[in-house]
């Protein structure tokens, strides 16, 4: 756990030692953000409540292009919670080119509903972008990490024990490209690849409705090839949020 901890602060503190320019950010800027909100009440026969929060924030430091990005999702079905999860991530990428470079990852996600308390990857290692233009953008990324996770009491007293670590491998395909002057369409996957295969879709058009007001339909598929005994392999989640960029 130690050397979890070091490397992630390592990881985050990378960010902030170089400088040069970059076009991270669109225009002269140099520090954008989104910030996404959506939610759902019913009330009657059917109680339930859902919440979704998304900030995405994106900064230049010279030749360092660093994302900051915390999401939170609550669920609740006539007084009982059925869902929740949080997750922060930030990654630094250093620029050699105009289309490649070195990145360096860290994030972590508590998700009870997994039977795991947390999860927490550090990863890095090289990037390319494909394409790169003003319309598309398709990078990829592909480097070694370091996956941390802890179980919750209950899982922790049916497997006996209560961590698992391991090595794997860290992959990033990010797809992005405008279909109209007023609309954008968005593909990320994420896989590490250790002593199983954990991976994450996400799908999202987005489209402007006014200024800097849109609106974001996305659908998030999560896998494990190797969930604990008495859950599932898939988790798919659908959003229709209010998306705000400044």
């Amino acid at each position: 756990m130690k050397k979890l901890l070091t490397a992630t602060a390592i990881l985050m503190a990378a960010p902030f030692a170089a400088h040069a320019g970059a076009d991270f950010v669109k225009g002269d800027r140099t520090f954008a953000a989104d910030a996404e909100l959506g939610a759902t009440v019913t009330t009657g026969n059917t109680e339930t409540t859902s919440l979704k929060g998304r900030l995405d924030m994106k900064h230049e430091l010279g030749n360092w292009e660093n994302q900051y990005l915390l999401e939170a999702l609550y669920k609740e079905d006539s007084g009982e919670e059925t869902g929740k999860r949080y997750y922060g991530l930030v990654q630094g990428n250093y620029k050699f080119s105009d289309v490649n470079y070195m990145f360096a990852n860290a994030n972590h996600e508590i998700d009870p509903f997994t039977g795991f308390d947390s999860k927490s990857t550090i990863s890095a290692g090289y990037g390319y972008k494909f394409v790169d233009t003003e319309k598309t953008t398709l990078a990829i990324e592909v480097g070694p990490g370091y996956q941390y996770k802890r179980l919750d009491d209950e899982s922790a007293a049916e497997a006996g024990y209560d961590t698992e670590d391991s090595w794997v491998a860290h992959g990033v395909m990010n797809f992005e490209t405008e279909i109209t002057d007023n609309s954008k369409f968005k593909q990320l996957f994420v896989a590490d690849y250790g002593e199983s295969l954990e991976g994450r879709s996400e799908t999202s058009i987005t489209a402007n409705i006014v200024g800097a007001l849109a609106m974001k339909f996305a659908v998030i598929v999560r896998y494990n090839s190797e969930p604990l005994d008495d859950k599932k392999s898939t988790d798919t989640e659908t959003n229709m949020t209010l998306l705000y960029s400044f």
